[in-house]
């Protein structure tokens, strides 16, 4: 299969390879995404193979051709820094974007699958603890209800709208051993009988049965043998099937990946080729191939799974710092010679 893996970066915007990572290519110049700004969040298109959504520090970027060339989308978002992107499983034409840091925390709603954007009422207020200006890291849509999206801030809590992002309840205050952490790093919801919902916070992971009337806490020091949980990949295709990035802090200088088939119950750690330079900071997976997925480090080591995240072998390249990861079916029509060959 021809597949463009991306990797985006903290100065380098994205970084791209057409011939499974033997190669890697800058953007080139005179473009409407600069090939060193600082790209945030990646989202493939749902009904465009070779789109690609880039949120960045300087509002929202798209890609007709496999990340080669990339255009700005004039929208409410302009400016703003762009920290997490979604679209709906069931109705991909609606959309939501989470902003933050250096930028106001707010959350965002598309209707029109991206081309315009409006504001929605959750907002966080310009500084917290921790981080000084909150991010909307986690951004997660139910699988069978558009209107059923739940945020995730760091720092400022879990929150969950069912009318689309027009009314909004926070969640998280109700959880047992809360202790007033309000760190959300990622959420994953899996279809199922029951249906389960993944929130994890930066030392945690809480898991719901029951549409988030109740939670149970798994502590991240004491289920998976490192106390920073960075990110979640829910395998595609799949209900059950979950991986977690872990690391011994931000940066760090461990880390790990740990796999459950069981919907988060039980974890197994998986093998890495190369011990991690620092934590687990992104997943990338496709439903074009559920086998291969990839993983990076907020440092630059990018690794790839070829059996479903059993194991990971870490690439020859290393980049600047890793914000996010994807790949998608194809490569460009009529590639350009690259700004800079790798």
């Amino acid at each position: 299969m021809e597949r463009t893996l991306i990797v985006a970066t903290d100065g380098q915007a994205v970084m791209r390879s057409h011939d499974d990572g033997k190669h890697w290519y800058r953007l080139n110049i005179g473009q409407e995404l600069e090939f060193d700004d600082c790209v945030r969040s990646l989202l493939a298109d749902p009904v465009n193979a070779r789109g690609i959504f880039a949120g960045t520090e300087r509002g929202l970027f798209y890609s007709e051709d496999c990340g080669a060339h990339w255009r700005r989308i004039d929208c409410a978002l302009n400016d703003y820094a762009v920290w997490k992107i979604t679209a709906s499983r069931s109705d991909p034409s609606i959309m939501y974007a989470g902003t933050g840091s250096p930028t106001r925390s707010i959350l965002f709603r598309s209707r029109d699958g991206g081309r315009s954007w409006e504001r929605t009422p959750l907002e966080m207020p310009e500084r917290c603890l921790g981080v000084s200006r909150p991010r909307m890291l986690a951004l997660c849509v139910d699988p069978d209800d558009p209107n059923d999206v739940w945020a995730g801030v760091e720092e400022g809590g879990l929150y969950r709208s069912r009318d689309g992002g027009d009314n909004w309840s926070r969640i998280d205050a109700t959880w047992p051993e809360y202790g007033g952490n309000s760190d959300i790093h990622d959420i994953v919801i899996l279809k199922g009988e029951p249906k389960v919902i993944l929130a994890l916070t930066v030392i945690a992971l809480y898991r719901s049965t029951d549409d988030g009337k109740s939670w149970t806490r798994q502590g991240a020091q004491g289920t998976w043998g490192l106390r920073y949980s960075r990110c979640l990949l829910r395998k595609p295709g799949s209900e059950t099937e979950i991986a977690v990035g872990v690391g011994d802090g931000t940066p760090g200088t461990t880390a790990a990946i740990m796999r459950s088939t069981d919907a988060g119950q039980t974890w197994e750690e998986t093998e890495l080729s190369t011990p991690a330079n620092s934590c687990i900071w992104a997943f990338g997976a496709n439903e074009a191939n559920p086998d291969f997925l990839l993983t990076g480090t907020k440092f630059g080591d990018l690794y790839r799974s070829t059996d479903g995240g059993h194991s990971w072998q870490k690439e020859w390249r290393e980049f600047s710092e890793i914000t996010d990861l994807l790949w998608v079916a194809g490569v460009p029509a009529n590639q350009e010679l690259p700004h800079v060959t790798n």
